[in-house]
């Protein structure tokens, strides 16, 4: 009877013992599964939404018109001195964009300015345009100049004109211009979850 007690409390000891064993495996396996920090992966159409709340922001759409005139300011007005896209999307012979727009700012002029200023090409037209319509457009390599998937988030994500955005300057009375409703660290993060996810697009 003494020798069956012993067996059975050694073997509840046992089980006991690998059951807190395989109990430590899972949560150190779920902990490796967390991205650092403990924060959950960013869910695809969150990201999704946060990129898009950048993206038809009126510092991008500005430079993604419809036309050939460029808009700008706070209000989308068209171009100041009739300004218009070019052959080459920099302007005409007499206004072309480098002849005011500059590698930075011009903040006594409040003239913007980022490296390549230049208007988006017309098959690049966001101006109108839904979310979901934008996005198809970045992905179709018909309208988006040719880029890949990995191509189209370098852009978004590492371009100077792009992160211009978060640089705006100010405007000719030296008010500043109005910046991206998100912050550019959390826009280039929802970028790279929602390529990573493999770029859904949610229904209209």
């Amino acid at each position: 009877m003494k020798k069956n007690y012993l067996f059975y409390t050694l073997f509840l000891l046992t089980a006991g013992m690998a059951l807190a064993y395989a109990s430590s495996e899972l949560q150190e396996g779920d902990a490796m599964a967390q991205p650092p920090g403990g924060e959950e992966p960013e869910d695809a159409l969150q990201a999704f939404d946060k990129m898009m709340a950048v993206l038809t922001h009126k510092r991008c759409v500005n430079c993604h018109p419809a036309g050939d005139r460029p808009r700008q300011g706070e209000d989308s007005h068209y171009h100041n001195f009739g300004v218009r896209r070019g052959e080459d999307n920099h302007g005409l012979p007499a206004l072309r964009c480098e002849t005011c727009h500059q590698q930075e700012n011009n903040n006594f002029s409040g003239v913007p300015g980022a490296p390549e200023w230049s208007l988006a090409p017309l098959s690049m037209q966001w101006e109108g345009l839904s979310r979901v319509e934008i996005a198809r457009s970045m992905l179709d390599p018909a309208r988006n100049g040719g880029r890949t998937l990995e191509e189209t988030v370098r852009h978004l994500t590492e371009h100077e004109l792009v992160l211009w955005a978060w640089e705006p300057g100010v405007d000719a009375s030296g008010t500043p211009r109005e910046k991206p409703p998100v912050p550019k660290d959390e826009y280039i993060k929802a970028v790279k979850a929602w390529a990573e996810a493999g770029a859904p697009i949610p229904e209209e």
